[in-house]
Formats: structure tokens, sequence, C-alpha cells
């Protein structure tokens, strides 16, 4: 990789955010023999990925979990010759419903959201017959505009389960679930063929083996990445494209793959504009608003789960490491801008919910929502996404191709979705430059 501000020069492909898309595609294309740079706002690679030493020792600060049945990561890893960490097995369950505090077997806990989650996702093949060709069935636009909420109230279930199904679901989007799409629901447990606990299982059990600092940096071997430039907008015309940015570089090639979140296009200016229901999509940006946080405490605990009430600052917490003679736990709360993770008081009165009689000692995270490089924290679409932008998204614009796990085919929302994304961004260039030979010849 390049230091910062070096010099400028035009390349075949210029590639905005070096997270899993964008180092990805730049993989693919040096491959193939094009010249790509890649600009990077941070000081670092990963996009929302990041392993960073905190709470005295390595942790995962944004994207964690893989699993095998995300094939473009699998892959991926099996080059590299990386393995699968797993973490801890819960031993105990505690879960808040019905205005109620509950304890038991985890199992319990699974076999409580089962039956109606089962009833709520069993259109998942139906609608997503081909898991990774998301518009396989036109029918998916008759349940597009659907939120979520709508219906879990149509279940013919107790208000104990709508409950945990309620909080389940906003776990999953990272977010208030009152706009979050029923579609994207049913897109991620269609791709574990309509399993729901493989799809949890996929969310949270198996870690990259080193982090994902092991794996990102592999792909990013020998790619020319610039830091800490940031991209202010990119322009085409009849001879080319041009990335200028915050530092007066300007960046020339023939394409362009742009890998932002969602959250972050607002701060890009495109000429020509990105299309109508791009620019609808950006405007309503993703469900996904919440908050992850790793926090010690006191005491070497056994391994547990905890779900909380969907609107709680935490709905979510389960045991991760033991840290000398206490524990380092991960959580997730719906809503960053309701739990400063910087004021240990309001931690302590956060967890004090999930799980009673924990002592905080420490707090380790990172606001991806308010970080304006990525604007959210994994891509939870809103109603009416996936049929109006998602194509538009995926198209060539141009010299311009849109890239990353928020617009990616399968497992959006996950660091499988971005490399899957990266691989097409990468193809599409491809296929222009052999389309454009031929026609030359």
């Amino acid at each position: 990789m390049t230091e910062p501000n070096s010099p400028t020069a035009p390349a075949d492909v210029v590639v905005i955010g070096a997270g899993f898309a964008g180092l990805t595609a730049a993989r693919e294309l040096r491959q193939a023999g094009r010249t790509v740079i890649v600009l990077e706002a941070r000081d670092r690679v990963g996009g929302r990925t990041w392993l960073d030493t905190r709470l005295g020792r390595p942790l995962e600060m944004g994207g964690t979990w893989v699993h095998w049945t995300q094939p473009h990561v699998w892959a991926e890893m099996k080059r590299y010759g990386i393995g699968t960490v797993q973490s801890p097995v819960p031993e105990t369950a505690y879960w808040w419903a019905d205005g109620k505090r509950h304890q038991g077997d985890p199992e319990r806990l699974l076999n409580d959201i089962d039956a109606s989650n089962r009833e709520l996702v069993k259109d998942s093949r139906r609608y997503f017959p081909e898991p990774f060709t998301p518009f396989a069935n036109p029918e998916i636009t008759d349940v597009d505009a659907t939120p979520l909420p709508k219906k879990i109230a149509e279940l013919p279930v107790s208000d104990y389960l709508k409950d945990i199904l309620a909080s389940f679901w906003s776990l999953n989007f990272n977010g208030p679930i009152d706009d979050a799409a029923f579609t994207q629901a049913l897109r991620w447990v269609a791709l574990t063929n309509g399993d729901w606990r493989v799809s949890f299982e996929a969310c949270a059990t198996f870690k990259i083996q080193g982090g994902t600092g092991a794996l990102i940096n592999a792909i990013a071997a020998g790619t020319d990445v610039r830091l800490n430039t940031t991209v202010l907008a990119v322009e085409q015309d009849h001879s080319g494209i041009s990335v200028r940015a915050a530092d007066g570089s300007m960046h020339r090639g023939n394409h362009v793959i742009c890998t932002l979140p969602l959250g972050a296009l607002p701060g890009i200016t495109f000429e020509p504009p990105l299309p109508d229901s791009s620019r609808k999509a950006v405007a309503n940006g993703q469900v996904s608003k919440g908050i992850k946080a790793w926090i010690k405490v006191t005491g070497a605990l056994q391994p547990f789960v905890a779900l909380g009430s969907a609107d709680w600052p935490l709905n979510f917490a389960q045991k991760e490491y033991d840290q000398d003679g206490d524990t380092i736990l991960v959580a997730f709360g719906p809503h960053s801008d309701k739990l400063d993770t910087t004021d240990l008081r309001q931690v302590q009165a956060a967890l004090d919910l999930l799980l009673p009689d924990a002592e905080v000692l420490d707090v380790a995270s990172h606001d991806w929502t308010a970080d304006p490089f990525s604007g959210e924290t994994w891509p939870m679409h809103r109603p009416g996404y996936l049929t109006e932008s998602l194509a538009d998204f995926q198209k060539r614009q141009g010299r311009l191709v849109i890239a990353g796990a928020d617009y990616a085919n399968g497992w959006g929302g996950f660091i499988d979705g971005a490399i899957e994304s990266g691989l097409e961004a990468a193809r599409r260039i491809q296929d222009t430059a052999v389309t454009c030979s031929l026609y030359r010849a």
C-alpha cells in the first residue's frame, strides 16, 4: 500500500473505498492486467470491518461473523488458508417478553422464537427461489412495500411471542423495525434454504481466524491504496472519468468503482447525477442506525445470551471472551443516538436491563452511524428498496460502477455480500473492456 498523498497518475480503474468490495474488485482487475488505484478516506483498510486493539485484546469493531453458507467469503478464506473460530456456546439465556424477565435454557428461547418465526418467513423460498438472483420471481413486487411489523402483527400468536420476535428482528436490522422491509427478512432466510436458525447461526457464531484484518490484508496485498484520501466528486465526460479528492488531488481513469455505503453517498457529488431511484434510496437511508459495543464486566461469567425488549438501548448481549479474570461481552442496540457508549453510567443502566448484577468496567465501541464514511451499520433495507432501487444501483452509469454490501444480490449486510459485489463490479468493467476491444477490431 502506498503512503498518503502519493503522486497521482492515470489508471485504468479508480476504486473508491478500501473495504472488502473495493479491494476484491481491485485485486481482480489487477490480476487481469489493469492498472488500479484505491482511494480510502480512512487511515486504514477494511471499511466497516475493523480489527482494533481495545480492552486489552483484538476486537472486531464492525463486521465479524462468517458462515459456510456464504460462498464468496468462504472461498476467499480457503484461497488464503484462513479458518474460523467459534463464539462460546451459550449455557444460559435471559429474555424479556410480555412485561416480564425470563431465564432458562438457550434452547427454550430458540424454541419460543421458532414456531412464530417459521410462520413469518415460510414464503422465503417462494419469493426468492434463487436467493442470489433476487428478481427471479416477479411476485416480490407484491410484498416489497410491506413493512416487517405488519407481518409480525398479523401472526396468530401470543403477545409474548410477538415481543420476542420483534426484538429478534430489531437485532437483525440493528435498528427500529417500524420501517424495515419484510423482503429483507425473507432474503436473509432464503439464503439458508428457508431455515431461520441457520441464518441466525450465520449472524453470530463463527469468526475469522486472525480476525477480519487477516482476510482484508491478504486481499489487499499488492494493491495501490491511497489512505487519508476523501473523495468529494465523481465527474465523467466523453473522454473519461475523474475523481476529485478533498486534498485537492484529481485522479483520472477509464472507469470508477464507488464502494461507499448508502449512508456515505451524500458526501459525494456525481456528475451526471445518479438515477432518481438511487437518489431516493440515498435520501431515505438504511434502517440500520444502531450500535455495537464491547463491554468488559467484573468476574468470569459463564457463556450466556440475552435478548431484551426491541426498543431498549441494548437489546442483545452474549459472552465472547474471558479477560484477566473478567468477561468481555458483545452487545447490540437499535438506536445509536440513545446510548452514549463513552458514558459508563449509561452503559451500566442499559446492561442492567439485560443482565442484572453485571458490573461494567470498560466499554469499546465505534459509532458507525455518526461516521461520515459509513452513515449506517450493516445495510438493512426499507420497504420498496429492492424493487425500486437495487437494480439501478447495479447498472453501470456510463463509466461508473456502484458496488458494496448495500448493493449485493445475496448476503447484503455481510462480508460475503461485499465480496460478491466487488467481483461483479470487476467483471462488468472487464466485460466492457472486452466488448470495446472486439468493436475496435
